[in-house]
Order: C-alpha cells, then sequence, then structure tokens
C-alpha cells in the first residue's frame, strides 16, 4: 500500500461532499477547536466517557500534540469549506502489536458517512502497520457505534470490568 493512501486520501460522501483524510497536525489547531465547538454534549459524554460541557485546554493539547512513533490521527476535512468534520486516533498498546481507537464526528454530521470512511481509513492503516488487532471501548448506549463496528467485523463483548461499557475488537 502506497503511504501517501495512508497519509492523503479524497472521498466524497453520501450527500457528495468532497473530504479529504489527513493525518492531524499540530498547526490544525484552530481548525480542531472549532470541530470540538460543533460536538454535543451528547456526543463528548460518548467519545470521553464523563459528562462535561467542553473539553478541557490540556486535554486538546494533548488531542493535537500525540506522540506519532507511538500513536496516529487522521482528520475527515471538508474540502470545500476546510472544516474537520470527524477524527479518529490509533494508540499503540504494550508491545506494539494491538492498537486502541477512538473516533468522534461532528454532531450533524452524524450517519452521512464520515465515521465509516474514517474507520475504513484506521484499519488501512492498522494493516499496513501490520497489527494483530484494533480495539476500542464503546458505551452499551452506543447503538449507532456499535452497529457500525459490527458491520466493520469488529468482535463485540461485555467488558468485564463495567457492564456499561462494550469492548470491541477487530482481528487483523
Amino acid at each position: 500500500m502506497d503511504d501517501l493512501v495512508l497519509i492523503e486520501h479524497h472521498h466524497l460522501l453520501r450527500d457528495g461532499t468532497p473530504v479529504l483524510i489527513r493525518k492531524l497536525v499540530p498547526e490544525d489547531e484552530v481548525l480542531y477547536r472549532a470541530f470540538l465547538s460543533e460536538i454535543t454534549e451528547e456526543d463528548l459524554r460518548l467519545r470521553f466517557f464523563a459528562s462535561m460541557h467542553a473539553v478541557s485546554e490540556d486535554l486538546i493539547d494533548k488531542l493535537i500534540h500525540y506522540d506519532p512513533a507511538h500513536a496516529m490521527a487522521f482528520i475527515a476535512v471538508d474540502e470545500q469549506s476546510r472544516g474537520i468534520l470527524g477524527v479518529v486516533r490509533l494508540h499503540d498498546g504494550e508491545g506494539g502489536a494491538n492498537a486502541e481507537f477512538a473516533i468522534l464526528v461532528r454532531s450533524r454530521l452524524q450517519d452521512h458517512g464520515v465515521g465509516w470512511l474514517l474507520m475504513q481509513h484506521m484499519i488501512k492503516f492498522a494493516t499496513w502497520k501490520r497489527l494483530e488487532a484494533v480495539q476500542g471501548q464503546v458505551l452499551a448506549d452506543n447503538n449507532a457505534m456499535l452497529i457500525m463496528c459490527a458491520e466493520l467485523g469488529f468482535h463485540i463483548a461485555e467488558d468485564a470490568g463495567d457492564h456499561g461499557v462494550r469492548t470491541v475488537t477487530l482481528s487483523m
């Protein structure tokens, strides 16, 4: 697989919106802050597993300035407005054979195909990295995410430590 395909890839959403998927870089901080301002409190809860009105400055800094030796973040950018539509992250687990993912899509654009594009891109990247498995945690009431994971081939299991959480695993 071509390294450029993993870094940048052009797509069309179901409604015809042209989207570029690329790495999140520190220079995207202003765009990232604008993206987060478009996320509802409920969607923040589903992503971060905690009730919050906004993402803290410390967390924004951590999300923007990740270590590319151990993590990767891809964003979907509307090629017309240049706004961020969603982000998917992949963090290496201990030993480097597995990784954990997390995804967040602009609230008003859910069910437009952004999450699918980001998840498929993350899976291609995980395959390119020769990972053995990709895993994530999803709140049990996040039905849309659980359905998407099932359709993408993830195994879904109740988390042993928390009955309100599901662990989703894709063997590569």
